[in-house]
């Protein structure tokens, strides 16, 4: 029989074994991590910033009304080392947040208009706070804010530009007030090139937007206004905070119609400095005209009144007035542009006429005597106002025919001022007196004095002989009537006699009256000499000083 031999079937052990179970539960552990970790991590933006002054990688946190959105994870300079590139990671669910009108800047501690903010931080750090944006279009590279915004996107109001021929009137955060309230802050500044000009950006909150109009003007606030008047010093400012910091004001001044409600996205208005230079420029329907002054105009400046009888009706515009260099003194006359402003006439009449009316009522006017002089307005600075009244005297006079035309601008006759009248009224006095016969007058009042002496010895002798013959026995003898008569008029020849009082009175009249014109001859002397002595004074003569002379 043969040899049987053994076979074995071998086939793989299907049993798992249990040394796998833990390395594949930390798989799944770790994949589930991951996981989790990933889908709780927003997107990654990047904020462009100058200095990152206070930011920590992996510390400075991006919050939302105090609450974590993001953090700060890698901070880079940029290519050519003038920026700074912040990487942050943002949390699960803020991609909605990131819009492109979303707005981020560094909360620290700052000291501004408002006061002290972001005390908080000086414990926790500083942080980037986020303002998320309302408009449609994505984004994940955004510019950080140097400083907090006025108004975000959520805040409500109306954007106006304020142009000024000056920088630096106004800093961002400076309040917008109507009344004294605060209704919106500065936020923005700059400076237009092209145009030359400063431009600053103000916010105005709803609901305070409705108070502006087209007629609406804004001026600075100076911070404390000082008024010195009849009735004493009054010392006014809006605020506290005005006080330190300014700002701007803005209303309808009064005596202007409202106007029409703002319709322009961001309209512009002019910047004045105070609000009588608003009061100054808020008539836009005006006439304008040239005047032509033979007299100085020292102390007449632009801004100053041109009134009629006393009612303010227009304003000094230009002086002197010229024209791209093309006008000149040669006519001896000072051109000065005026504007007579019409709707401040149409405040004292019940018609309401055109510039053409105006204009044609003003030639009428002129044609009738309506002229313009210089008149002081303080003496005590020099400051001078136009004045325009009616002068008939002046219709057929030949100085008061003036050119129509000063190039382009109808010309308003003018007439010498009150000073250059009584500077003429003086020399046309001292020509009188330079005119009187003051030596001969005096002379020929010696002359009388002498003679006057003569005939009092003469009168003296009279009496003598009238008393001799009153004691003849013949002359007694008269009728009683004719020694009445005799006895009379010795009587007032005595009265005249140098020792009587009479004759003392005329001779110190007499006297008095030499004196007089003795006294007048240096002061005609002086007129002589210095016409405007009356008025300014004389000039001081220096006393002559002893020359020491040479010995021989």
């Amino acid at each position: 029989m043969g040899e049987v031999k053994a076979t074995a079937t071998t086939s793989p052990d299907r049993r798992f074994s249990p040394v796998w179970i833990i390395p594949i539960v930390s798989l799944i552990v770790a994949s589930w991590m991951v996981y989790q970790y990933m889908s709780q991590q927003g997107p990654e933006i990047h904020l462009i910033v100058q200095t990152a002054e206070g930011v920590v990688p992996d510390k400075t946190l991006v919050k939302v009304r105090s609450v974590k959105v993001g953090m700060v994870t890698a901070i880079k300079l940029n290519q050519d080392y003038s920026q700074i590139d912040l990487t942050v990671r943002m949390d699960s669910g803020t991609e909605r947040m990131l819009r492109k009108d979303s707005a981020f800047w560094l909360v620290k501690p700052r000291i501004g208009t408002e006061g002290v903010t972001g005390l908080e931080t000086l414990l926790s750090g500083p942080y980037i706070e986020l303002e998320p944006g309302d408009s449609k279009e994505k984004r994940s590279d955004f510019v950080m804010l140097s400083a907090p915004p006025i108004a975000g996107p959520n805040i409500r109001g109306i954007r106006v530009i304020l142009v000024a021929s000056e920088a630096g009137k106004l800093a961002i955060g400076d309040p917008v007030m109507f009344e004294g309230y605060v209704v919106g802050r500065v936020e923005k500044t700059g400076f237009d090139v092209d145009k030359h000009q400063a431009t600053y950006q103000l916010f105005i909150f709803q609901p305070y937007s409705g108070l502006l109009r087209t007629r609406s003007r804004f001026w600075l606030n100076s911070g404390i206004d000082i008024n010195l008047s009849a009735r004493g010093v009054s010392i006014d400012f809006a605020s506290l905070e005005t006080l330190i910091a300014g700002g701007v004001t803005f209303a309808v001044p009064d005596g202007s119609p409202e106007g029409e409600v703002l319709t322009a996205e961001i309209p512009e208005f002019e910047l004045y400095d105070n609000l009588p230079d608003v009061r100054a420029n808020m008539y836009e329907k005006f006439i304008p005209y040239a005047m032509l002054f033979t007299d100085s105009v020292r102390g007449l400046s632009p801004g100053a009144p041109v009134e009629y009888r006393g009612i303010r009706i227009g304003t000094v515009k230009q002086v002197p007035f010229v024209l791209n260099g093309k006008a000149s003194v040669a006519t001896m006359k000072i051109p000065v542009l005026v504007n007579i402003e019409l709707e401040r006439i149409d405040h004292l009449t019940s018609s309401r006429e055109t510039i053409d009316q105006f204009e044609r009522s003003f030639a009428n006017a002129f044609e009738n005597g309506l002229r313009a002089s210089l008149k002081t307005a303080n003496f005590l600075s020099g400051s001078l106002y136009i004045d325009i009244n009616f002068y008939p005297d002046e219709v057929h006079s030949s100085k008061s025919d003036e050119t129509r035309k000063y190039y382009d601008y109808n010309v308003f006759p003018t007439i010498e001022g009150e000073f250059v009248l009584l500077q003429h009224q003086i020399e046309h006095i001292l020509a009188k007196f330079e005119k009187l016969p003051i030596d001969k007058t005096a002379d020929y009042l010696n002359q009388t004095l002498s003679h006057l002496d003569g005939a009092g010895q003469q009168l003296q002798k009279t009496l003598k002989d009238v008393d001799s013959l009153l004691a003849q026995k013949e002359t007694q003898q008269l009728p009683q009537s004719a020694h009445k008569t005799l006895a009379d008029l010795r009587s007032i020849l005595k009265g005249f006699s140098p020792g009587s009082t009479n004759y003392a009175e005329i001779a110190q009249v007499l006297l008095r009256i030499n004196q007089a014109l003795g006294q007048l001859d240096p002061l005609l002397r002086t007129l002589n000499e210095q016409p405007d002595a009356l008025i300014f004074g004389a000039k001081e003569v220096v006393d002559p000083v002893p020359v020491k002379g040479s010995n021989p």
